[in-house]
Formats: structure tokens, C-alpha cells, sequence
């Protein structure tokens, strides 16, 4: 079994390794090639944490395997990433364990490679202009991950405590990009692409904060009762998501299917629009939502490359089980 632990990530894979895995497998699964199984997310009922696996079969890709992790929101007082997981590949043609990898940095940068897939793909040519709701861990790879799909030539930002818009501002510093500290409102009457990477599970974005033509990337902590934006939200645009079925649980969509709101059937998976099968964008006045819920699908295609880059650079240790 091979092992590629935490610290060897960095060296193994970027953004751009990241966007290439997730893009891939989302159009796998739209061609029927690659598939989610149900996910286990608990409340530990210990240390307010919420753990759980998620796994999957990439048949395209000859991946199949497992993440173990959840998040710990007192992590930070620890000196600790507040998301950890571990995640585990198994050979699909015996079932024996292949590898052991580090997955803290994987799963930061698969959940900034899925929203950089959705504005790729959905977000309009001419978008000058991010807004970043939330000012935690993930949020400076969402910033990293957005400049390389559009010319962005401003960040705006807003975070339920301020004083820690000082990550989005020292990242939009490193990246040339003047930085905005704005509410909500401003945010989504000003932005032309806007990520909202937080916890919450009240309503942050209202829809009539959001003008035509922008394009929304819901990337925050999935569980049973999160939301990010008002369900009406969902009403006025084109909805997207990594997978329905998790989108409608675990993802923003939950609130407005629940409402009867949004209708499943009007979900599109983001695989169809890569792969020519479903249309994005229509117009440049269409407000397009991306759901992503985090699928294992994502974690296994990091995981899967950054193994096999650490076997051909001799950076992975190999023990016997």
C-alpha cells in the first residue's frame, strides 16, 4: 500500500491539476461513467463536529476509493485546518488497498477547482468583477482558483466578522487585484461572479441583491440545513450542481426543492454542460447558480493524481498490509 502523506500535496498538485481531475470526472458522470455512492455525515455529538465519508467509482478513470473526514470548528484555536479528512484508493479489480493520502490541501483544492469549473463554464466572457462571501481556509484557493477563468480586475469581499477579510485581502494582493470590503448587498449588486464559501445556515445573499448576468458559485459547507442564499434566489436562475441528488439533501438546493420552489427536474448536472449535452449560459442576462455539494467523485480525482505523480517522482513509501 502506498502512502503520500499530507506534506508531499503541495509538491504534487496545483490549481490547475485540480481544475483538469474535476472537470474530468464531472463530465464522466454525465456520460454514466463514473458514479457517487450515498454519503454518511454525522454530528459527533463531540467537539461540535460534523464527520463522515464520502466514495465513489470513476470506470473512466479506473478510480475507486473513499474519503474519511468532517469538520472541526474549533480546529483554529489548535493551530489546525478545520476541514480533515484522509482519503483512501482501492484497486477496482481486487478490492486491495492502494493508497493512503493526505487529503486537507486535495479537498481545499477540488472545492476551489469545482467553482473555477462552474465560471469556466457558466460565467459570462466578460465577468471583471468577484465577489467572495466568507473569509475562512477555503476561501483564499476559491480567490486562486476564479482569477485563472476570467480577467478579474477587482475582489470584493464580506465576511460576518471582518476583521478576518484580511485573508481575502492579502490573497487579492498577492494576485495584483484591488480589494473591497462591502456588505452583502453592495456584493451582490456590484459583482459579476460571486462565491459564497461560509457555514451559515441562514440566508446570507437575498435575491434581489443579485443583478442579471451574474453567476453564483454556492460552495459552502454542505449538511442538512445549510443555506447561503434565499431560496427565491434559485427561482430567478439557471440552477447547476455537481450531483442532484446530493444538491437536493445536502447542497443550497434543499430549501427551495423542499419549498416547492425548484423542481429536481430543473437542476442541470454541470457534466452535461461540459460535455455538450445540456446548455450553460443562454444569455448575457441569465443569472446562473452553481451548487456544489462536494462530491467523493472530486476527492478520489485528486487523490488518484496526485498518487500517481508521487510513484513517478519516488515521493510515495510503500507498506506491506
Amino acid at each position: 500500500m502506498l502512502i503520500v502523506p499530507e506534506a508531499a500535496i503541495a509538491d504534487l498538485i496545483d490549481e490547475g491539476d485540480a481544475f483538469d481531475a474535476v472537470e474530468a470526472v464531472f463530465a464522466a458522470m454525465a456520460k454514466d461513467a463514473a458514479r457517487n455512492f450515498p454519503v454518511v455525515r454525522e454530528a459527533l455529538g463531540h467537539a461540535e463536529a460534523l464527520y463522515g465519508f464520502k466514495s465513489g467509482f470513476d470506470a473512466a478513470g479506473g478510480v475507486l476509493g473513499l474519503k474519511s473526514g468532517g469538520y472541526w470548528p474549533g480546529n483554529a484555536t489548535k493551530g489546525l485546518t478545520n476541514h480533515q479528512s484522509t482519503m483512501v484508493l482501492f484497486d477496482p479489480d481486487s478490492g486491495r488497498p492502494r493508497a493512503l493520502v493526505g487529503g486537507n490541501l486535495l479537498t481545499a483544492l477540488r472545492t476551489a477547482a469545482a467553482s473555477a469549473v462552474s465560471i469556466r463554464h457558466l460565467a459570462r466572457e466578460d465577468a471583471r468583477v468577484l465577489g467572495i462571501m466568507g473569509a475562512g481556509h477555503q476561501a483564499a484557493f476559491q480567490m486562486r482558483a476564479a482569477v485563472r477563468q476570467r480577467r478579474f480586475d477587482k475582489v470584493l469581499g464580506w465576511n460576518r466578522n471582518p476583521e478576518r477579510l484580511a485573508r481575502l485581502a492579502d490573497t487579492a494582493e498577492e494576485l495584483g487585484l484591488p480589494f473591497e470590503a462591502v456588505d452583502p448587498e453592495t456584493l451582490g449588486a456590484r459583482a459579476d461572479v460571486i462565491i459564497t464559501i461560509t457555514s451559515s445556515f441562514a440566508a446570507l445573499l437575498e435575491a434581489g441583491h443579485v443583478r442579471p448576468g451574474t453567476h453564483l458559485a454556492c460552495m459552502g459547507t454542505d449538511t442538512a440545513g445549510k443555506q447561503e442564499v434565499d431560496p427565491a434566489l434559485l427561482v430567478r436562475a439557471r440552477v447547476f450542481t455537481d450531483e442532484v441528488a446530493q444538491a437536493i439533501t445536502l447542497g443550497e438546493c434543499q430549501h427551495a426543492v423542499k419549498a416547492g420552489l425548484l423542481a429536481e427536474t430543473a437542476i442541470t448536472p454541470i457534466g452535461a454542460v461540459i460535455t455538450g449535452a445540456a446548455d450553460g449560459r443562454r444569455a448575457a442576462s441569465d443569472v446562473t447558480l452553481f451548487d456544489g455539494t462536494g462530491i467523493g467523485l472530486q476527492d478520489l480525482a485528486v487523490a488518484a493524481r496526485a498518487v500517481d505523480r508521487a510513484v513517478a517522482r519516488g515521493a510515495a513509501a510503500e507498506i506491506e498490509i
